[in-house]
């Protein structure tokens, strides 16, 4: 079981889910049946006839009270089945108000009986087809206009099942074909064939396993409108879209067990580059926002992406994506260097994904080593990925690289940790945040006296939860500061995986460990209070379930430590 106040309840490929958050940080006290084409819409909401508790499994959803209950399964992705017994429920119009242009309409099919609700909002209708004959049915509202309520009733006192369709103009009128308990069924089935391909080595030592592949599982959508693959979504929450580094994480973990699914996590926002190579900041369905980036870590996580894999991938595949990382990498190169520097910069924190951290207090536009150190990496996979495919840049690609590293060497380190630089005036500046000590993740690609320093440095962020974005005792940590203290799952795994790499291996281990029992205590949040260990924004997070599973899965391989 899960809450369902923390996790919505859906199914993969389902561009629906049920949950009471019908906008950003805004939660119902009814469920409410929201999809997630052209934005998040609350579009029905499911109100019982009197007051019940709510029990979410990943393929069934509960409403129960004195006896009485309601319960709902998926049937496919588009289509869900509820039944009543001793309990009724209201679905209603999630809008109150019907304009020209918003709101939700219900009227009665003369074809068919059913009742439909057509929604501005997402442009498709919802219909509800009575499925037991003679149940008895109360319609309020059948082709109000403007202010009113729209909804249909089922009895408390007998029987009763429906059906719901998300559509778009027409369908032909709904057929049961399965009973309910195999349409449960089916839907346990295609979960648990989920959570075995990708967490087969789960147990009692990763509690946290199956609720965070039901993250995954039940985030998955099917191709549709700008997304033309399956898509991993960050959170069927607010948080409903695919963010350029994201995905990575999320590609990494599906890749052992989906290695299809994993292919086109990592392949879909560069599915979206622009002229000048660069990826989107973010892809949904119906938008694809350019105004800002996301750091260069595909590099890095390719490798580990194709490690995981458990079939090779073909070489017209990987020259298509040897062709993409390189355009990614020139954006880098010639869009974000001044002429005559080496290192690149960020124009806002939004690039680096680390958006209000204290590196940019001083100035937005800064050369980072943490940018350099990505793309070092990146630059290093581009030159292997040449010499596998024949293809002559090899040898420019090393290059650069050993250019790129050396400016951050020379130019950004401070002794102890690294410093950002104005790529205008050249003035350094010190900050506290994490952010200047992801260089570690090149691992074995720094002197070790660098890594060393780098390490101490990293353990004055380690709290009893994990890795603090920013030290707790630092005058600028903000408990709910975002990546000012916060605990995130992408810095804890890139450092994790740098600090293993560079043979810090016991503190790697330590963090490894603390952010694991951190999941299984507080979920799969967003980020985390770096104190008490609270989960914080978004409570359903893919890319922290990803991280989980990474960290876990490498965890049960590499075994007991002593």
């Amino acid at each position: 079981m899960f809450s369902i106040q923390d996790i919505p309840f859906s199914y993969r490929g389902s561009w629906l889910d049920l949950s009471p958050v019908v906008a950003e940080k805004t939660y119902a006290e009814d469920l409410h049946l929201v999809s997630h084409q052209t934005g998040l819409h609350a579009v029905l909401r499911f109100t019982p006839s009197t007051s019940a508790e709510v029990v979410a499994t990943p393929a069934l959803l509960t409403w129960r009270h004195d006896g009485g209950r309601v319960q709902l399964a998926y049937e496919s992705p588009d289509t869900i089945r509820l039944r009543g017994d001793g309990l009724g429920m209201r679905v209603g119009a999630a809008a109150a108000t019907l304009t020209p242009f918003s709101g939700t309409y219900l009227y009665r099919d003369p074809v068919d009986g059913s009742h439909v609700f057509t929604s501005y909002e997402t442009g498709r209708r919802y219909r509800l087809t009575v499925l037991l004959a003679g149940s008895p049915v109360a319609s309020t509202g059948i082709e109000a206009l403007g202010e009113a309520e729209r909804s249909v009733t089922l009895p408390a006192d007998e029987p009763w099942e429906i059906v719901v369709e998300e559509y778009e103009a027409a369908r032909r009128p709904y057929a049961a074909t399965v009973p309910f308990e195999e349409v449960h069924r089916a839907a346990a089935a295609a979960f648990a064939g989920f959570v075995d391909a990708v967490a087969p080595w789960r147990g009692p030592e990763t509690p946290a396993a199956e609720l965070a592949a039901y993250v995954l599982w039940s985030a998955t959508v099917d191709p549709a409108g700008f997304l033309a693959r399956p898509a991993v979504l960050m959170s069927k929450h607010w948080m409903d879209k695919v963010w350029s580094w994201d995905h990575c994480f999320n590609a990494i973990a599906l890749a052992a067990g989906d290695p299809e699914l994993a292919w086109h996590q990592f392949q879909l926002p560069f599915d979206h580059q622009d002229g000048s190579g660069a990826l989107p900041d973010s892809v949904t369905h119906s938008e694809i926002l350019y105004n800002y980036v996301k750091p260069p870590i595909h590099g890095w996580a390719l490798r580990h992406l194709r490690r995981r894999l458990d079939l090779p991938v073909d070489r017209a595949a990987l020259t298509e994506t040897y062709e993409r990382l390189a355009r990614w990498t020139e954006f880098w190169l010639e869009a974000r260097r001044v002429p005559g520097h080496e290192l690149p910069h960020y124009q806002h924190g939004n690039d680096s994904g680390w958006d209000n951290a204290t590196t940019f207090d001083g100035g937005r536009v800064v050369e980072t080593a943490d940018l350099a150190a990505f793309l070092v990496m990146q630059l290093r996979c581009l030159a292997d990925l040449a010499m596998e495919l024949g293809e002559p840049r090899a040898r420019r690609w090393s290059a650069e690289a050993d250019r790129v590293r050396a400016a951050m060497l020379d130019q950004l380190w401070n002794g102890e940790r690294f410093d950002a630089r104005s790529p205008e005036t050249g003035l350094r500046r010190a900050s506290t945040s994490l952010l200047g000590l992801m260089p570690i993740a090149l691992g074995e690609g720094l002197p070790a006296d660098v890594s060393a320093a780098l390490a101490r440095r990293i353990e004055t962020h380690l709290t009893a939860h994990g890795l603090a974005t920013e030290p707790v005792d630092s005058p600028h940590y903000a408990a709910d500061g975002y990546w000012r203290g916060p605990i995130w799952a992408p810095s804890t795994v890139l450092i994790e995986d740098g600090l293993r790499r560079a043979g810090h291996t016991d503190l790697a281990d330590e963090i490894s460990q603390r952010f694991r029992a951190l999941c299984e205590k507080s979920g799969f949040a967003e980020n985390f209070d770096a104190e008490s260990g609270t989960g914080l924004r978004d409570r359903a997070y893919t890319w922290t379930a990803s991280s989980y599973l990474i960290l876990a899965a490498a965890s049960v391989q590499r075994g007991p430590t002593t």
